[in-house]
């Protein structure tokens, strides 16, 4: 089984656009096969490069490929997309992969503003990739690599998907669907994608306020707080006071008497960190109501 990104995914791979490519790549856990005229350069090393944890403790991280390398190869291709991963050349990696029409054209201001996101990816990249196979099939390829599981530190053999375009290798990142939305959009796409997730997590934000007000009031005689109470006491993360990381404001309006309140959810910048304005708001003795609509980025009343 292979891990890639689909429409809609970019946060939760990344853990929020964080750890988009590396997460598909390193924690899943896959096996490996090969039609009888697929040529093999060790596909079941069995040398164990890691030393296995202590509990509560990390696994040993690798020290690197158990095969050779050959220029131009499937194997190379991978090696080369985590190099330049590791060095936050994020454009350059990604070229090496299906995603390459999403990137090419992209203004400097635009690889800017994405490399927030990406950013983290050169942190998550181990020094050493563990390469411990390759197997090529005519114009397919898989490369394997032994990494351990993150839940419980053992090791798992982890599938990478490649295809030859003319002379050059590129791992498939991007599943069919993805494939063909990345060709539709282009450089547009990662914009778009990043938006889709930050409609989604405004609409868990406000869900999350909703509770919080839900034990402020059990605790407070049923009066409400401030989104800055509710932060400060826990019951919300702080980026619910920051667009930094959510791409969204939240704003929490009280009553004169703190017995209700409206939640409003606006984008920080219309059409580049999302485009749906969100409202809920809470009447007495009944259930918060959330609402949703594309108001050019201002605030939705209801």
């Amino acid at each position: 089984m292979r891990t890639s990104l689909k429409k809609g995914s970019f946060r939760e791979l990344f853990a929020g656009l964080l750890l988009l490519v590396v997460s598909a790549f390193v924690f899943a856990g896959c096996g490996s096969g090969a039609g009888a005229d697929s040529t093999v350069a060790n596909p079941n090393a069995e040398a164990n490069p890691f030393v296995a944890p202590e509990p509560g403790k990390e696994p040993v991280m690798p020290a690197g490929p158990s095969i050779e390398i050959k220029a131009n190869s499937p194997a190379d291709t991978v090696k080369a997309f985590y190099e330049r991963l590791r060095a936050n050349q994020f454009i350059a990696a990604l070229k090496l992969t299906n995603l390459r029409p999403a990137v090419e054209g992209l203004s400097p201001e635009e690889i800017k503003d994405l490399g927030v996101d990406f950013g983290e990816l050169a942190k998550s990249v181990p020094p050493q990739m563990p390469i411990n196979g390759e197997i090529v099939s005519g114009d397919e390829a898989t490369v394997t690599m032994k990494m351990p599981n993150e839940n419980d530190g053992k090791l798992e053999t982890n599938e990478i998907q490649l295809r030859k375009e003319g002379d050059n290798w590129i791992m498939l990142v991007a599943d069919a669907e993805g494939e063909k939305m990345i060709r539709k959009e282009g450089k547009n796409y990662f914009f778009a994608l990043r938006m889709e997730v930050h409609h989604r997590e405004a609409q868990a934000m406000l869900q999350r306020i909703n509770k919080a007000q839900g034990i402020h009031a059990l605790q407070n005689g049923g009066k409400f707080a401030d989104l800055e109470t509710l932060a400060n006491r826990g019951y919300v993360p702080a980026d619910a006071l920051s667009s930094e990381s959510t791409g969204y404001i939240y704003k929490v309006a009280l009553a004169f008497d703190n017995s209700t309140y409206t939640i409003h959810a606006t984008p920080a910048v219309y059409g580049k960190t999302g485009r749906l304005s969100f409202a809920s708001k809470i009447r007495k003795g009944q259930d918060p109501e959330l609402l949703s609509k594309d108001n050019k980025g201002k605030i939705l009343q209801n």
